[in-house]
């Protein structure tokens, strides 16, 4: 008589003889093999068996079978092939096992607009597009629970986004982001009606709280990708001694995104712009290291801090931030560049992409985001057609 002891995987079972049975006679190893037990039953030890017995053989063999199914697709969730297979309008995961895969590239969208617009969908999709073995997460402010279960709406941005397998987009419930951080008594304690700068100021507590619980990189919604960051702890430079918050990567409970919080409850001022972000994160990095000036192309490195060259994300500074929407005689290759950051804050929406205009950010959303492009397309046919104009 024969026993089952494990499963290793689908096609691998290993089959172990019962005590009484390994006392007596060991000739028969075709016992050991389920395919055995099945076609070729060794008569010789194993007595033979009623139909009914049979009948609950193959039942235990094939529930055993789907058990093992069920837990290799349970697995397969939590790797990174899901992407590969698993669009987003066919899953339910939740933020947290999303986040917990690791790597994750974040967005966050602060104010309560339920439709991206296209720099945002554009800077989200580029990401997805050069990161595709990676996660990418928009955390949007105005969506709830509700409004998340039914994203195949009129919302433009919805559809493009979430047909993108390694997608993501979540609910921002800034109370469960700050938890286990210090930022959650500053929560708790802050009135956002009497913040003058509450959607930045919120923006730049959550990065830090995402990345420090689960690592990865974070992103504005007005930076687009345009190859990977090979680094993996870093911060990126605006311009000599000075740090951004726009962009930046740290593993999961590093000290110095622990650090940025506690001062950014410490030396809270919500009234002065900036003050919870790129300040505060440059005065961080003065703390452990002198800062000096970048003289051509290259990196620093400040204790296993990766501090890179404003060549990386703002080959353009903000004070000429408005050449994206200037047509070139030649554009730039942005050879030394990771990604672009479009400076939407200085823009404030005033200058849009225009299907058309030559301009040098159309020919990035031609190269980069695609699919946003194609919508920017189609949306302008929509408005030229008679009766449109409203």
């Amino acid at each position: 008589m024969l026993q089952t002891v494990w499963v290793s995987s689908p096609r691998s079972w290993a089959l172990q003889e019962s005590r009484s049975h390994r006392q007596g006679k060991k000739r028969c190893w075709k016992c050991r093999f389920v395919r055995t037990i099945i076609r070729h039953p060794c008569r010789r030890h194993a007595p033979k068996r009623s139909r009914k017995e049979r009948m609950l053989r193959k039942i235990q063999i094939c529930l055993c079978f789907c058990f093992v199914s069920g837990i290799l697709y349970e697995i397969s969730l939590l790797s990174s092939c899901v992407f590969s297979y698993l669009p987003m309008a066919q899953h339910y995961l939740t933020p947290e096992q999303v986040l917990n895969l690791g790597k994750s590239i974040i967005f966050l969208e602060t104010t309560e607009r339920l439709e991206p617009p296209p720099l945002v969908s554009c800077s989200v999709e580029s990401a997805a597009r050069i990161y595709q073995d990676r996660p990418i997460i928009l955390f949007m402010r105005g969506l709830t629970n509700e409004t998340a279960l039914d994203m195949n709406t009129s919302y433009t941005a919805f559809s493009l986004l979430s047909s993108m397998k390694n997608v993501f987009i979540f609910p921002l419930q800034m109370e469960t982001v700050f938890q286990e951080t210090p930022l959650l008594q500053w929560y708790n304690q802050v009135v956002p009606e009497q913040e003058k700068n509450w959607v930045h100021v919120s923006s730049d507590a959550s990065r830090l709280a995402l990345i420090w619980k689960y690592g990865g990189i974070y992103m504005d919604t007005d930076v687009i990708s345009i190859r990977p960051i090979p680094q993996h702890s870093f911060l990126a430079a605006q311009k000599s001694r000075f740090s951004s918050n726009g962009i930046f990567g740290f593993p999961a409970r590093h000290k110095f995104v622990w650090d940025c919080m506690e001062n950014f409850v410490l030396k809270y001022n919500g009234n002065i712009w900036g003050n919870q972000g790129p300040f505060l994160m440059t005065r961080m990095l003065k703390t452990l290291c002198n800062l000096t000036d970048f003289q051509g192309t290259e990196d620093h490195s400040c204790q296993n801090i990766s501090f890179l060259n404003p060549q990386r994300f703002y080959p353009i500074p903000y004070p000429a931030w408005s050449r994206y929407y200037q047509v070139w005689d030649k554009s730039p290759s942005f050879n030394h560049s990771y990604a672009l950051h479009l400076w939407n804050f200085m823009n404030r929406n005033r200058k849009v992409v225009v299907a058309g205009s030559n301009t040098l950010a159309e020919k990035l959303y031609k190269t980069y985001c695609p699919t946003t492009y194609e919508g920017l397309i189609q949306n302008a046919k929509h408005r030229d057609l008679p009766g449109q104009e409203d």
